[in-house]
């Protein structure tokens, strides 16, 4: 029997037949440190809809972690890989030089944040794009310290690990990792000190990093700070606009390049199409993935001309960088952000669903904080009483939104925030019935608990 619904449908032995054969089969074959959110294989997938090997529908609030801003097989993306396969495949850009790379980089040159001369190299994952902007900042200024935050994400390489600033499931016996790596501390704006405002509480985060210079890292050693505008994995932490702009302006002060990285919060996922936008800063490099092309392996670094110039030939690259599958596919993600006005749906978006769980917030005691920019959106839920954080509860809430029919991730180092990723193409009614999914788990999951 399955649940009576417009856009999802999950029956009642879940997960189906099929899937749990191939789960026997992944477990056979597939190590498991390779994790999985859900027990479900996708037989096909569509708009912000995906339908597994049993006949489960199931609404997509995750997005492939915010890999899916246009959706699951967007036809215009389709198009446009399926005419770049059949003209050529790939060529090695440092072998054959092709015309979509020039074109992207063309086009993130006018779209990224900063009024001056962008130049933009393209490689496969976001951890590649952190790495590659790593090394062309340290070549720029001569200097080895990287400076990166608390509760920050940057990727599973030995260097992404090395600013990655959760342990566990990260970083936990993978030792040593990559020296000159500095942790400052990042705002927390939940857990703000008592008596603080929010201006004073962003003016002693500001203080905190100027401390961290004269007793962690010195301004002479450091070639960059990176940051996340928004911090992803480590629970969509939205920071103090002044600590944002604050951070870049100690770095202007230094000689420090800041990179932001926008591999989750870029195209138009905060309401903007990259989020240093809202916070009033023009980053010196720019790293960028997910949803830059719908799903297929592709990152940028984008960032000021005379600094991308840096490395010598060969100094930065790979042989898959930039594939022009990839570079088709993101050329029309951009043609169709625009066209769709999808950065202002994102707004959209977002409102909704703060909106749907602020109003839940005076029922369900366990919500801490509603938060989020654009449609970047957290819950986070923390035990009244004794105020620790709910882990436990909201993986519960996870796996009953999944058997309802609605795809969930969590997020934050204590694991007790549910972020929302939905595609930007989802409509209102998808949105609403994925919502109330979740809404009534949640009441559900409160009833058991009290």
């Amino acid at each position: 029997m399955t649940n009576k619904r417009k856009y999802v449908s999950v029956a009642s032995n879940f997960p189906g037949t099929q899937s749990s054969e191939l789960i026997e089969r992944r477990n056979q074959y597939v190590p498991r440190g390779v994790g999985n959110n859900t027990p479900i294989f996708v037989e096909k997938a569509q708009g912000a809809l995906v339908h597994d090997v049993d006949g489960n529908v199931f609404l997509d609030f995750a997005g492939a972690i915010g890999t899916l801003n246009v959706g699951h097989c967007p036809p215009e993306v389709v198009e446009a890989v399926q005419k770049q396969a059949a003209q050529y495949i790939h060529s090695c850009f440092h072998v054959a030089m092709y015309e979509p790379y020039v074109e992207l980089a063309e086009k993130l040159a006018k779209l990224t944040p900063g009024n001056f001369a962008k130049k933009t190299i393209f490689l496969n994952s976001g951890a590649e794009a952190v790495e590659n902007a790593v090394k062309i900042a340290r070549k720029f200024t001569g200097k080895p310290g990287i400076v990166s935050f608390t509760r920050g994400f940057h990727g599973r390489t030995l260097l992404g690990m090395s600013l990655t600033s959760k342990v566990k499931p990260y970083k936990f016996q993978m030792g040593p990792f990559a020296p000159a790596i500095y942790k400052a501390q990042f705002p927390y704006p939940l857990h703000r000190p008592d008596g603080l405002t929010e201006e004073q509480y962003a003016d002693y985060c500001v203080r905190q990093f100027e401390d961290f210079l004269y007793t962690e890292a010195a301004p002479e050693e450091l070639a960059a700070v990176i940051m996340e505008p928004v911090q992803g994995e480590g629970g969509f932490i939205v920071p103090p606009q002044a600590f944002v702009k604050g951070v870049y302006d100690i770095c202007k002060k230094h000689n420090i390049l800041f990179i932001a990285d926008e591999i989750q919060t870029g195209f138009g996922r905060t309401g903007e199409m990259f989020a240093s936008t809202h916070f009033g800063i023009e980053p010196d490099l720019i790293t960028m993935s997910k949803s830059i092309a719908a799903g297929l392996p592709l990152s940028a670094v984008t960032g000021r001309a005379e600094i991308m110039d840096a490395p010598n030939p060969g100094e930065i690259g790979g042989t898959y960088g930039g594939s022009p599958l990839g570079c088709a596919a993101a050329l029309a993600v951009l043609e169709k952000m625009e066209r769709e006005s999808l950065v202002e749906r994102s707004r959209v978006i977002g409102e909704t669903i703060r909106s749907y769980f602020t109003s839940l917030q005076s029922t369900v005691p366990q919500i801490a904080e509603v938060r989020g920019l654009g449609s970047m959106c957290a819950v986070e839920f923390i035990d009244p009483v004794t105020k620790q954080p709910m882990k436990e509860f909201v993986a519960k809430l996870i796996k009953a939104s999944l058997e309802a029919g609605v795809i969930l991730l969590s997020a934050g180092v204590h694991g007790n925030v549910i972020r929302f990723l939905t595609p930007l193409i989802i409509s209102d009614e998808e949105l609403q019935e994925g919502l109330d999914i979740i809404g009534e788990a949640l009441a559900s999951q409160y009833a058991a608990s009290l």
